[in-house]
């Protein structure tokens, strides 16, 4: 069976049908052909997909698409501002916290629910919101830096806009 959901991502409203069982995973890729979130594991143990829903960080592969209808999804397509990146992206690129990229996203948005959270967590608080996220490229070092430069940075941009 098919089900109608409203759902609005990255800012925008989408109006669509969707067979009941298929992943928000499967919508961002498939319907809506956001290929930066990333299919892992399927199994919720990756952290590949991780996009957040309401502002809460989810795995997309665990979570339905129909769960999403009336509420706001946010990928990482969705943190850059036109041409001038995040300053989680940035952070990422300048720290070598990137190297095949494909746990990137998931990372990224892991990150962004933290520090929207937790302002200026310890690093402690990065590792411990990274738990659910994989990667086995990087090992976590370069990581929980760019997600602390990060923090640095949105607070000192926080202060000069007050």
């Amino acid at each position: 069976m098919r089900k109608q959901i409203k759902v609005t991502v990255n800012g925008q409203r989408h109006r669509v049908e969707v067979p009941e069982h298929r992943t928000l995973l499967d919508f961002l890729r498939q319907d809506l052909e956001l290929m930066g979130t990333k299919s892992g594991c399927e199994t919720g143990d990756c952290g590949a997909c991780t996009v957040l829903l309401n502002g809460k960080a989810v795995n997309s592969c665990l979570v339905l698409a129909v769960e999403a209808d009336g509420r706001e999804v946010l990928t990482v397509e969705g943190l850059a501002q036109g041409p001038e990146l995040h300053p989680l992206q940035e952070a990422f690129v300048e720290h070598g916290a990137i190297q095949c990229g494909y746990c990137t996203p998931g990372m990224i948005m892991a990150a962004k629910a933290l520090l929207d959270e937790t302002p200026q967590p310890t690093e402690e608080e990065v590792k411990e919101a990274l738990a659910g996220n994989l990667c086995r490229c990087t090992g976590y070092y370069s990581i929980v830096k760019a997600v602390m430069a990060a923090a640095e940075r949105l607070a000192r941009d926080k202060k000069i806009a007050t």
